[in-house]
This record gives structure tokens, sequence and C-alpha cells, in this order.
């Protein structure tokens, strides 16, 4: 049976302000909002800010509050307890490497869109049966990469996906030339030597060609 969720913005809706998303890992809070800036200089104006790192969900906090002109969420949700504390640190949507029936019910009952990740048809299924139609296809390359999500789209043309993990400058306009993809994720828009360096300049470059090559297809 398909349940339904409380969320005010579909994952849709986030999914498509954005076609790349960088996977942003900050190991220092002092990065966020010049890392983040450089980035909606560049075009980018989605942010996902991965669970990994100690100061991850103040700076989602941060951002949220310093920066209302982006979209800021987190990545790498395992548990509904994540989910609760990026909801409550003002995050916009949350992305999950994987899915489980617990983590997508503490969704359903949130305010927060919810973009769980799968790599079979199965976990798919799992989650239309919560009532989602967005994905992360995750890992993408690993996963089957684009012919994989051409076959999907065969039997469930409905479903839109954020395919990410080892997407790079090289194979991202493929993914995003399918009909069933909305956005692509990636850690080569933000480069974490740039990040030490300070080098924002060099991040929005980066961004601003990614956006580019989008838009060209």
């Amino acid at each position: 049976m398909t349940t339904t969720n409380n969320w005010q913005t579909s994952a849709l809706d986030i999914l498509k302000q954005g076609t790349v998303v960088p996977v942003l890992v900050f190991k220092k809070l002092e990065h966020a909002l010049p890392v983040s800036e450089a980035l909606l200089e560049g075009g980018v104006k989605v942010l996902e800010v991965t669970l990994r790192t100690e100061c991850a969900l103040d700076a989602i906090k941060l951002l949220s509050e310093k920066l209302p002109e982006a979209v800021t969420g987190a990545g790498t949700i395992i548990s509904g307890e994540q989910y609760k504390a990026v909801e409550a640190a003002g995050g916009q949507f949350g992305i999950s490497p994987g899915l489980t029936p617990a983590l997508l019910q503490t969704a359903n009952q949130g305010s927060m869109p919810l973009i769980p990740g799968i790599a079979t048809i199965s976990e798919m299924m799992t989650g239309i049966e919560h009532g989602l139609d967005c994905f992360k296809f995750f890992p993408a390359e690993a996963a089957g990469g684009v012919p994989m999500l051409k076959s999907i789209a065969g039997p469930c043309p409905q479903i839109t996906f954020c395919p990410t993990g080892g997407i790079n400058p090289a194979n991202y306009q493929n993914y995003l030339k399918l009909p069933n993809v909305a956005c692509v994720g990636g850690s080569w828009l933000v480069p974490q030597d740039a990040v030490e360096a300070g080098d924002w300049k060099k991040i929005t470059e980066i961004a601003k060609a990614a956006v580019e090559g989008a838009q060209n297809l």
C-alpha cells in the first residue's frame, strides 16, 4: 500500500532547482560560507552538506541562516535521528545513500523532503511503496551507470533520479541527457585542495563550467 508524506515542498521541486549538486564535505566550519558563496556565484544553487564531519550540522544551520537564496540540505543521512537533526538545523532536504523502512517512515512524518539512495529495482519499489518518486542513484557508476538508468526508465518512467557516485566532468552530461535524470551530484565541483588553499575563484570557475555544460545539452 502506497503511503503519503507531509512535505510542503516535494523532492522533485528540490532536484529541479539545480542540474549539478555539489557533494560538500566540510572539515572546518569556517570553509562553509566562502565555499557556498563561490558555488552560488558560479550558478550552483542546491548545496548538499554531507554528515561525514563533526561540523556538518553547524554548517547546515549557518548556510540556512546566511544564504537564504541557496537550497541547503544534508547528504549521508542514514537514520531517523539524523533526519530530525537536519530538519532542526534548518535543512531544506535530505539525501541518503540507501533506504530502510524506519528511515522512510520518519521522513514521511516530517516536513523535509528525503531523497533516498537506491541501486536496485527492489529498493526503488520499497521507496515507491512509501510514496516516493525521486531517488538518488548510488553508487551510480558502480551500479550500472547510464545503461542501468535507461533500463529502469522502461518499467518505471515516472521515477526521477539524481545519480551520484563516480560522476565527473567527463561523464555527467551523459547522465543529464537521460529523461529520468533531473540532476547529478558530485564532489568534483569542490576540490579539497582548492578549499584548503582558500581558492574560492577556482571553485566558482568549476561550478560555472559545470552549469554551462548542463545548459548546453
